[in-house]
């Protein structure tokens, strides 16, 4: 587990206490100019949550692209799926694909329980996949996972599990947690038939939440689908934040492959390249 540096606070020296000193003449001790901590002088991190606007639409390859890019710029970079419906057992461990996916593209390894706090069997629904293993998915543990997710990585991508309002109990959903978290949403957007309207509809819900809308990425579904182009144009008038790329039906559609189509450097809070 890659934990964060930390480094101490510098130490003044006090004067000797003389009773005939008047501990008046003292002023409060000044840090030399070199030692002062300035904002610039922070570490710079990212973090976001990447939404959909639906299931299947190329969510997990997208957050897998941007932890690639992340890795690329020489950030400790870690995926987290806090909720995964699906998994299957492989030599005793529970293995849920867009997870291992996350996984294989970051290069902060840390233990499941933390980067996909609810992992379930069943594919289906959260709400209905827990109800089967008698849990319950709640907030808090998903808040504290991502709090020690974040405390050992430079960044972290947040995917979603479904579209924007999936449900996680019956006062709980996916854009719930979007809201606690509070962090720039990256939308991506299936493209086919019907998907001018869903996009439309999944950015009204970020925007009502006050949640920022970072950008969108238009990812291809349909190959046959006609007028592509025209869509994008459409949605690109009227969704209120940059399109970060428009990645094409992939042959070997890995996180490399994905990250060559898309441009994030405009985002908030995105590292430049280390030397």
């Amino acid at each position: 587990m890659n934990n964060l540096n930390e480094t101490d606070a510098p130490v003044i020296a006090q004067p000797a206490l003389d009773p005939e000193v008047d501990l008046t003449e003292f002023d409060e001790p000044v840090l030399e100019p070199e030692l002062e901590l300035r904002a610039d002088d922070l570490p710079m991190r990212f973090a976001c949550f990447v939404t959909g606007t639906d299931t299947e639409i190329g969510k997990t390859l997208i957050s897998a692209a941007i932890l690639h890019k992340l890795v690329a710029t020489g950030q400790r970079a870690c995926g987290m799926k806090p909720v995964a419906a699906g998994a299957e057992e492989k030599d005793g461990v529970l293995h849920n694909d867009d997870a291992d996916q996350l996984i294989a593209a970051g290069n902060v390894h840390l233990p499941a329980s933390l980067t996909t706090p609810y992992l379930l069997r069943e594919p289906a629904a959260p709400h209905i996949a827990a109800a089967l293993e008698g849990v319950t998915i709640e907030l808090v543990p998903i808040l504290a996972a991502f709090a020690e997710v974040q405390a050992a990585s430079d960044a972290v991508v947040v995917e979603g599990v479904g579209g924007f309002r999936v449900p996680f109990n019956d006062d709980f959903d996916s854009a719930d947690l979007a809201a606690q978290l509070n962090l720039p949403v990256i939308l991506v957007v299936g493209m086919r038939l019907g998907c001018i309207s869903h996009a439309l509809l999944t950015v009204e819900a970020i925007v009502a939440r006050g949640l920022v809308l970072a950008g969108w990425v238009a990812n291809t579904v349909d190959t046959d689908m006609r007028f592509a182009q025209e869509n994008i144009a459409a949605l690109t008038q009227r969704i209120p934040a940059p399109l970060l790329g428009h990645v094409p039906r992939l042959n070997e559609p890995t996180a490399a492959a994905a990250a060559e189509f898309i441009d994030l450097a405009g985002l908030p809070g995105w590292p430049s390249t280390r030397v």
